[in-house]
């Protein structure tokens, strides 16, 4: 088997210094799914800020295709790895289609500029596209956050507990989605739930996390 897409050795996470998880060891190939299983403050959370570089490790380090993620400039990290957090975005005065649009944006030149290539893919990943972004349910959020992710291209997708706020009918909608896109796109995801009855249908591999 190929070495494994995201990979890391001695992970160490934590705040300011101060560890919280030592020595974390997980890997996950394309075209598979890992999630993270766990309590509310557990770390689940922690981990995965960890790997998108939103926190500074502690110790250990993290590889992107046999690179060390430190190492990579913030343009080729945009380009490979999309993120999808819990927190609710709140965009004034956007559409969808302009949620959407900004996963195109590690693609334009310093202009920002949309080609009709872009413009195409924006179109294709998302159905909602003259709505208000404000004014539509958090499952229908979520789905427009995840064609953003898409719209990428990216060969890894980290979500943080991406069926917060949703109830069932949603909740499985947007994972299958996720598993369509890991499936068609070879695309690897490692994400966060805390429910234990979807991620066991939903992935290849359990990572328990409790301190």
């Amino acid at each position: 088997m190929s070495h494994p897409f995201v990979e890391t050795k001695e992970m160490t996470v934590g705040y300011r210094g101060v560890p919280l998880i030592r020595d974390i060891a997980l890997s996950v190939h394309r075209g598979e799914i890992l999630t993270l299983i766990g309590p509310n403050g557990s770390g689940k959370s922690t981990i995965l800020k960890s790997l998108i570089r939103q926190l500074a490790l502690i110790g250990g380090t993290v590889y992107l295709d046999g690179k060390s993620l430190q190492t990579l400039p913030e343009r080729d990290l945009a380009r490979t790895m999309s993120v999808l957090l819990t927190e609710h975005v709140r965009p004034e005065l956007m559409t969808c289609w302009d949620v959407a649009a900004a996963g195109r944006y590690p693609y334009t030149g310093r202009l920002g500029l949309l080609s009709d290539e872009d413009r195409a893919k924006v179109d294709e990943a998302l159905a909602l596209a003259d709505r208000d972004f404000s004014c539509i349910s958090d499952g229908q959020r979520q789905r427009v956050l995840l064609a953003r992710a898409i719209c990428q291209e990216p060969e890894v997708i980290v979500l943080d507990e991406p069926t917060s706020f949703l109830d069932i009918r949603y909740k499985l909608e947007l994972l299958t989605v996720l598993k369509q896109l890991v499936r068609e796109k070879q695309v690897a995801v490692i994400l966060s739930l805390h429910e234990i009855d979807l991620a066991q249908k939903l992935s290849d591999r359990l990572i328990c996390v409790h301190n």
